[in-house]
């Protein structure tokens, strides 16, 4: 375990924490800047990472407070896993005959962060809107009427088309999210704020982030069988982000976000561009 990989882990974590920005954004462009790690093995070390840390989030998005919407994941994941699987196979494909792949993950990985950037600029607003338009009370609500609000969130911009808007997204997400390790966060959230205006807030995070496990697991094993993950690595940014997302979760309320997002929006666009130009 190296402590320097690990102290990385928790400031991260505590950025995640207090943001809830997705770890890649954030953890990627760190592994290959500051520890000089190849951009293939950053993605894929940290895709494993964006799956084993969301887990627990879930579980207390579905357990606790039921909001997750399990239709919208799967029609999610049916655009998303099968896109993810594809672009491995290609990856593996352009190895196999010696095709250099780090200028296209590169590449990805900087227009991934600055549509993140950008999203993270309109997405409080949309949050809020949200929030405004959609506050109920989950413990008010009998089963029958709780159901039809249910059928009434998925309603949206697109309507008879929703299905396949939905799906057309995940199998965007499974790309980005695939080459770069970013978007399964911030932009999978404003994509869902735009397809499900209706929907809520909580509804909003805790389905984006059910659809980010299995999407960042198999993006994730498939690079583990490329060779394209560190586990030193991987358990040593663990050990450090662990905790670090626990504290951050805790002070978040007390840090002002309206300045923390701006700032962080404008590194991400830095870092984002700085790829992009490489």
């Amino acid at each position: 375990m190296n402590l320097l990989y690990s102290l990385s882990g928790f400031l991260v974590g505590i950025l995640v924490g207090i943001t809830g920005v997705g770890g890649g954004s954030l953890m990627t462009p760190l592994l290959v800047f500051l520890f000089g790690f190849k951009p293939t093995v950053a993605v894929g070390t940290d895709l494993l990472f964006a799956a084993i840390t969301k887990t627990s989030g879930v579980w207390v998005h579905h357990t606790k407070h039921g909001s997750v919407d399990w239709k919208v994941v799967v029609w999610l994941a049916i655009g998303s896993l099968p896109c993810a699987v594809a672009t491995l196979l290609m990856l593996k494909h352009y190895m196999a005959i010696g095709k250099e792949t780090t200028g296209a993950i590169t590449f990805t990985l900087g227009v991934a962060l600055l549509l993140t950037a950008a999203s993270l600029l309109i997405r409080s607003v949309l949050i809020r809107r949200a929030a405004a338009k959609n506050d109920i009370n989950d413990t008010e609500l009998d089963p029958i009427l709780e159901h039809e609000i249910e059928i009434n969130e998925r309603t949206g911009r697109f309507q008879h088309m929703q299905i396949p808007a939905t799906i057309l997204v995940g199998a965007v997400l499974g790309v980005l999210v695939t080459l770069s390790s970013v978007g399964a966060g911030a932009l999978g959230t404003v994509a869902l704020l735009f397809l499900f205006p209706k929907m809520r807030t909580v509804k909003i995070v805790g389905t984006d982030l059910a659809h980010a496990i299995p999407l960042t697991a198999v993006a994730g094993i498939g690079h583990l069988s490329l060779g394209n993950v560190d586990l030193v690595l991987l358990g040593s940014l663990l050990i450090g982000s662990l905790p670090g997302i626990w504290i951050g979760s805790h002070v978040s309320a007390k840090i002002p976000e309206r300045f923390l997002r701006p700032v962080l929006a404008s590194i991400l666009l830095l870092i984002g561009l700085k790829f992009v130009l490489q």
